[in-house]
């Protein structure tokens, strides 16, 4: 294993593009770090495969970002966490590796006994991983599990509010507007789409995801660790794509400077 330092960069990964809903949030909290985000839309969508194909993707990406010496993972990516993030940090020991997991805690402990939509793809909602979180808060709320596998279609092809999509929400979300006091984004393409989902809800409604969450966590460990850049760094970020020549490079930089 090569020596970790502050000067490492920070490899952030995910199915798709979704997971720059991720980066910008990680941004945003330390501009002063250097971020490798790698895209793997040629497999996208995750939420449709086998744990063990998801499983397989995700270490080949990982040791893709050993080989650029980075000093942290995160996986941007509700599926791949489910599925790889326990080996992942197994075959790995040394390096701070963080998964993402649907906000549930912060929605239940916001106003217990409500209805709480989990928005996921079908796979996240499977997952071992995922039904372990569900055991510790399902008697604290209504817990209404909406998988939304097209969702991420949408996002990967830049389709943020069309027609097209305000529909498929309608569709998804309609039996549960009058009832629901918040919606669990948990999968990181959604929050792209979250002003859809707002207003297909009402703006009464609480709509929460894990970035945030998952970014402080990456920063306090990396300050314990002593491996934060100084703040007068002058941090970058790097896009890559497994489907090269699509437009995938120019979506993700659209996305990451979007307004949100």
């Amino acid at each position: 294993m090569y020596e970790i330092t502050k000067d490492c960069p920070i490899g952030v990964f995910d199915s798709g593009v979704g997971g720059i809903s991720v980066l910008r949030d990680l941004h945003r909290l330390m501009p002063q770090e250097d971020y490798h985000f790698f895209g793997d839309s040629d497999n996208a969508p995750y939420g449709i495969k086998t744990t063990a194909e998801v499983k397989k993707l995700s270490f080949d990406i990982v040791d893709h970002f050993i080989e650029q010496k980075v000093k942290a993972i995160v996986i941007a990516c509700n599926t791949a966490t489910s599925a790889a993030v326990i080996d992942i940090r197994q075959a790995y020991p040394d390096l701070t590796v963080i998964g993402l997991e649907p906000a549930i805690k912060p929605a239940v402990l916001r106003k217990p006994n409500s209805q709480i939509l989990v928005m996921a793809t079908p796979l996240t909602l499977r997952e071992q991983k995922f039904q372990e979180l569900l055991a510790q808060y399902e008697n604290l709320a209504d817990l209404v599990l909406v998988p939304a596998p097209d969702l991420v279609e949408y996002v990967e092809n830049g389709d943020l509010n069309s027609p097209a999509v305000m529909n498929y929400l309608e569709g998804l979300l309609a039996p549960y507007k009058e009832t629901a006091d918040s919606v669990v984004l948990g999968c990181t393409h959604f929050p792209f789409v979250k002003a859809a989902i707002q207003k297909v809800m009402g703006n009464h409604q609480f709509i929460i995801d894990g970035g945030p969450g998952a970014s402080r966590e990456l920063q306090r460990i990396l300050r314990d660790k002593e491996l934060l850049q100084p703040l007068n760094h002058q941090g970058s970020v790097a896009f890559a794509n497994s489907e090269e020549g699509s437009g995938k490079i120019e979506l993700s930089e659209q996305l990451f400077k979007a307004q949100m």
